[in-house]
Parts: structure tokens; C-alpha cells; sequence
């Protein structure tokens, strides 16, 4: 199966992809791990978005695009994996679609944790972290909104969209996500 976990900052979205990584026993696909790796070890593409990320811009989406491409092709992807951080817009969704078509594959579901504006601040205020900034993270979660509605839309008129209430125990949240997953498969083997 191919998911795609996307959830605002603070929703617990770690915690989830964590658990339904292990659930499905396919590879966790994060971008920002591989952003992280590529800039560690100075792969081209590394020293390449180290220079945006060192500017505060957002990394070109031909960079995410290739390491994600990249990262697809691998054997351990073939019977699925689980992407986080990709994508983050309508244009990256498109390219997805694009790329794994061209490989006889599709994005089998999309898990959107939902969590209020409100919880999500009490939450991020509760964690005390030195880069925990109220102003800062209400940005995030503005600029995560504007990009994410278009690319929920998308996947909602693609009937691939689950919206999962992202409130709760981290155990009750992920009955849900399971509940959500079992609906892929079925829905995928209905075709």
C-alpha cells in the first residue's frame, strides 16, 4: 500500500507513522529525514538544498521530487511504503500521481490527522521547547492550511481522502488510522 500521512504541526503525526509503519511493515518515507541524510552526508542534492534551507527558503520542489523518485525506485518500495512531508501541494500531488502511474502504481490513500487550530497551539505550548515560538508556530500552521486545502480537495475528489480525528489517546487515534487503512484495501481491491 502507498499512504500519505499529512497532519499540521503538532498533530502527532510522528507518533502515527511510527505505529503504522510498523502496522503495515512498509518503509517510512520522510522527506525531511531525507533532506536531513542528504545534507549529512553532501550528496549533490544535499549541498544543493542545504544552501536554500541556510537562506530560510523552502527547498525547489525538483530537489524533493528527485529524492523522492529516487527513493521509490528502491526494492523495499515496490510493494509500498508510507509518505510524510510528501506532498505538500497540489503541483507535488500531480507529480506523484505522474510518476507512479508511469510506474503502474497509485497513492492507494490519503490520512489527513485533523486536530483544531486551538489544540494544536496548547499542545506546542505544553511541549516547552527553546524553538517553540507562538507567533512563529501560528505562521506554520497558517502557511500548512494554505497549502494543504488545495492538495486535500485533490484527494477528496479522488475518493482517497480519510479525515481522522486527530484528538484522543495516541491508541484511539491510531484505531482510527487503522480503520481508515482497512478502507484502502478494500476500496483498492474493489477496483
Amino acid at each position: 500500500m502507498r499512504i500519505i500521512l499529512i497532519g499540521p504541526p503538532g498533530a502527532g503525526k510522528g507518533t502515527q507513522c511510527q505505529r503504522l509503519v510498523e502496522h503495515l511493515q512498509i518503509p517510512h518515507l520522510s522527506t525531511g529525514e531525507m533532506l536531513r541524510a542528504a545534507v549529512k552526508h553532501k550528496t549533490p542534492e544535499g549541498v544543493l538544498a542545504e544552501r536554500f534551507m541556510n537562506e530560510g527558503q523552502l527547498v525547489p520542489d525538483s530537489i524533493i521530487v528527485g529524492m523522492v523518485t529516487k527513493r521509490l525506485e528502491s526494492p523495499d518500495c515496490r510493494t509500498g511504503c508510507l509518505l510524510d512531508g510528501f506532498p505538500r501541494t497540489r503541483p507535488q500531488a500531480e507529480t506523484l500521481d505522474d510518476l507512479l502511474e508511469r510506474r503502474a502504481m497509485s497513492v492507494d490513500g490519503v490520512i489527513e490527522l485533523a486536530v483544531p487550530r486551538d489544540e494544536l497551539v496548547r499542545r506546542m505550548l505544553a511541549r516547552k521547547r527553546a524553538d517553540d515560538d507562538p507567533e512563529i508556530f501560528s505562521r506554520r500552521i497558517a502557511s500548512f492550511e494554505a497549502q494543504t486545502t488545495p492538495l486535500l480537495d485533490y484527494y477528496s475528489r479522488q475518493g482517497k481522502l480519510a479525515c481522522i480525528d486527530g484528538l484522543g489517546s495516541a491508541d484511539a487515534i491510531f484505531a482510527r488510522v487503522k480503520q481508515a487503512v482497512r478502507r484502502f484495501k478494500w476500496s483498492s481491491q474493489g477496483n
